[in-house]
């Protein structure tokens, strides 16, 4: 395998949207690209979106050349290829940059030539794979969340194009697209955004005679990754998309993480003169970014650090699937329904809290009233002194993002003169964008009495119904004209720059095929997603010799319907590799309800799997 020595120095931030006006907000907040679903196929059931409304986003999104990619990462059945197909063209008439996709058909279809990513759901792991979609076109790649900076670089170096990476937001406990236990059980396929979501119930863990070893835990649930402090090593191992987990999520959520984040990886930027932002614009905010105060489970590195996380925490969310929120302090005392807690952080009418017990269980209130110290719950809860309290819902911080929270503008620098009878003015953005357009006056200017530039610069400062901000003025002479046709000029110039932006506005373009690449595996099983026929030719041509149909087109029985790097056997402490393995006898089976899970822990590999047990 051949090393390729590269260096990407142009970084994006890349923010989930359920629809336009939360795109247009993630733009507003700092995002340099979004993405977003159509109406179908986008591996999100619920957050789909129409045609106009995806060209309402992207307008928007261009003005500062940020982009939007659109999700058409499902698998796709025959019977589909052809709306697909329709579907695809009208995105691309929309004006959408790129498409996130996951089945391999979509490569044979006749399609425009719109630019094409490898969505997290074609499970990227290793250096081979990602070879190989490089050589298929494909002009960015999604890693798989679950690796590792070491592995990170290991494909870095041997690929061309940009890496996309997940940064923050909720894990999928099974590998992307390898997760076949909600249609296994349910009838909805996780690949076609129908998750039921098993990985966030809670379970009784079993040994083989139906002995219960623990009650009622969330053991396949995961805490929310947060690579805030990766950043920069994440950086340094080659990847240049920094990836917001969330479609799902409301408009606060996004607008505080990505603005945390803009303000992160631009301190970043700002320090590195080899790097620079993939879009234009600086964004302003009526509110300090804060992580912990939106929807979080509490926070993992995951694996990115490999198996041994810096800060000694753990990968599951043991105790509730619900959101933590942000550490505030311990009961210390209790009267009623009120509790003084050992903190300094101020509280209000409305806020909610959460709890968690000596026993692990997890309780959530609101609080009625503040007075003083003292905090009076709305209701009665069994909360003990000693206890962890947390702040899922802060309503001061909520009220803000609740309004107008950021606006993004682009720099302009205007040169104003007069040639003859011609008012004119030059404008030059941080685009790059330029242009100078002039009015006629009415009779020859006069040299003005009193100093004029300054009246004429406020009026040409005047930007506020625009996207741009002033950032430097040189007015040529000093003459008297009407501040009218000085506004008039400023109007008519900012007019013309966003029609000749919107013009040299160019996209990527799909990159070329190499019809010559083997995949890098002969076999495909199930879980490798092939269902249609044109996704099946595909990969024959490509040097597969057997391919399994995907699940959602055959029968799971005796498949794997979970394959996961966590180990629930090494997140409590028995690892069959270490000291601790007889903590826990062997085999594990998780119980809910009527439904039994059997753990099997694959340790030449460190990867568990999850199947249907018969027993």
């Amino acid at each position: 395998m051949s090393l390729v020595v590269h260096t990407y120095n142009i970084i994006e931030l890349l923010a989930p949207a359920k629809n336009a006006d939360i795109g247009i907000e993630a733009i507003k907040h700092g995002a340099d690209a979004v993405y977003i679903g159509a109406n179908a196929f986008g591996a999100r059931a619920q957050a789909g979106n129409d045609i106009d409304s995806i060209k309402r986003l992207v307008d928007f999104a261009h003005q500062f050349d940020a982009r939007i990619y659109c999700t058409v990462n499902t698998i796709v059945y025959d019977h589909e290829l052809n709306d697909v197909e329709r579907m695809i063209h009208n995105l691309y008439h929309a004006g959408v940059d790129a498409l996130i996709v996951q089945d391999m058909a979509i490569l044979r279809i006749d399609i425009p030539p719109i630019a094409l990513h490898a969505s997290t759901q074609c499970d990227i792991r290793t250096p081979e794979k990602a070879k190989f979609l490089e050589q298929m076109g494909f002009s960015q790649l999604v890693l798989a969340r679950e690796l590792s900076l070491e592995e990170i670089k290991e494909i870095s170096d041997n690929v061309k194009v940009p890496l996309e990476g997940f940064c923050h937001g909720a894990l999928c406990v099974s590998y992307s697209g390898r997760c076949q236990i909600s249609q296994a059980l349910k009838g909805r396929s996780a690949n076609r955004g129908e998750c039921a979501q098993f990985c966030r119930l809670s379970y009784d863990l079993e040994d083989a005679h139906g002995n219960k070893l623990m009650k009622s835990k969330h053991l396949l649930s995961l805490r929310d990754f947060n690579a805030s402090d990766r950043l920069q090593q994440m950086i340094d191992a080659g990847i240049s998309s920094f990836k917001i987990e969330g479609r799902l999520k409301d408009v606060d959520y996004v607008k505080n993480v990505v603005a945390y984040y803009r303000q992160a990886l631009d301190r970043i930027i700002d320090s590195h003169d080899d790097l620079t932002r993939s879009s234009h614009g600086k964004s302003e905010y009526a509110f300090t970014p804060n992580l912990a105060k939106s929807f979080n489970r509490s926070f993992t590195h995951y694996f990115i650090d490999r198996r041994h996380p810096k800060n000694g925490t753990k990968m599951a969310s043991l105790n509730t699937p619900k959101s933590q929120g942000e550490y505030l302090g311990k009961v210390v005392t209790i009267n009623g329904n009120s509790i003084i807690l050992d903190t300094s952080t101020p509280l209000a009418n409305g806020d909610g809290l959460s709890f968690i017990d000596s026993n692990g269980n997890y309780d959530g209130v609101r609080v009625n009233k503040v007075s003083g110290n003292r905090i009076f719950l709305k209701e009665q809860c069994e909360i003990n002194r000693g206890d962890k309290v947390y702040r899922t819902f802060d309503k001061a911080y909520n009220d803000l993002l609740s309004k107008p929270s950021a606006k993004r503008t682009i720099d302009v620098d205007f040169t104003m003169w007069i040639a003859d009878s011609q008012l004119c003015l030059k404008a030059c953005d941080e685009r790059g964008s330029s242009v100078v357009h002039s009015i006629t006056l009415d009779e020859a200017p006069q040299a003005a009495l009193k100093p004029q530039t300054e009246r004429q610069r406020q009026v040409l400062s005047k930007l506020g119904d625009t996207i741009f901000a002033l950032r430097f003025c040189e007015i040529m002479g000093d003459y008297f004209i009407p501040m009218s046709v000085i506004a008039q000029l400023r109007r008519e110039t900012i007019d013309l720059l966003e029609r000749s932006h919107r013009i040299a506005f160019c996209r990527d373009l799909r990159l070329t095929e190499d019809k010559t690449a083997t995949f890098p595996y002969q076999h495909l099983i199930s879980s490798d997603n092939v269902a249609n026929h044109i996704a099946n030719q595909f990969y024959k041509e490509h040097g597969v010799k057997t391919i399994e149909p995907a699940l959602e087109c055959s029968d799971y029985q005796g498949q794997a319907l979970m394959t996961t790097r966590y180990c629930l056997r090494r997140e409590l402490g028995a690892c069959l590799k270490k000291k601790g393995r007889d903590k826990l006898p062997s085999p594990l089976f998780l119980r809910n309800g009527k439904t039994l899970l059997k753990v099997n822990c694959d340790c030449s590999r460190c990867e568990m799997k999850i199947i249907l047990a018969n027993k």
